[in-house]
């Protein structure tokens, strides 16, 4: 029975890495393995949602997982992975287990997020470290000029290049 169960887990999983639609059928298969997606989620072409162990993953609404991303919620225990609402994980982000990326935050391309994010933080690089606070979602209403403008940078408490 669980030789079935975890084929039926990849079967739909592997139609979804391909399937149009995503908000609608990529969406519709990754509810059937079992991730938690709220209402009004986008989920990308080539996105992996955790291969074993899908319930280990929550997204909540109106996120955007983007192309190729990868959520892997668990190396041997029960981690799992909590995106909340109005996340934006750009193209090619990796997230690993035991983390909670906040309510409006944004994850950049190609980053690696191997701890939390604050709410309305924006996170770069490997590992993903804070770079801007943000004043708006830019997954709500406002227009992508209207989020940049709102963008604070973050201090990294170094001192700038060539200060002593």
């Amino acid at each position: 029975m669980k030789a079935l169960l975890e084929l039926k887990n990849r079967t739909l999983q592997f139609v979804a890495h391909f399937a149009p639609g995503a908000r609608s059928v990529r969406v519709w298969l990754h509810r059937l393995r079992g991730v938690n997606l709220g209402e009004n989620v986008w989920i990308g072409y080539d996105v992996l949602l955790e291969t074993s162990r899908p319930h280990l993953i929550t997204i909540g609404d109106n996120s955007i997982v983007s192309i190729r991303a990868m959520l892997i919620a668990h190396f041997r225990g029960d981690e799992g992975i909590r995106i909340e609402e109005d996340v934006f994980v750009g193209p090619g982000a990796i997230v690993l287990p035991g983390v909670t990326i906040g309510r409006g935050a944004v994850v950049t391309a190609g980053s690696v997020v191997s701890a939390s994010v604050p709410p309305m933080t924006v996170v770069q690089g490997n590992p993903a470290r804070p770079i801007a606070t943000c004043g708006v979602t830019l997954t709500g209403e406002a227009s992508s000029k209207q989020f940049r403008r709102s963008l604070r940078p973050v201090s990294s408490g170094r001192p700038a290049k060539g200060a002593q």
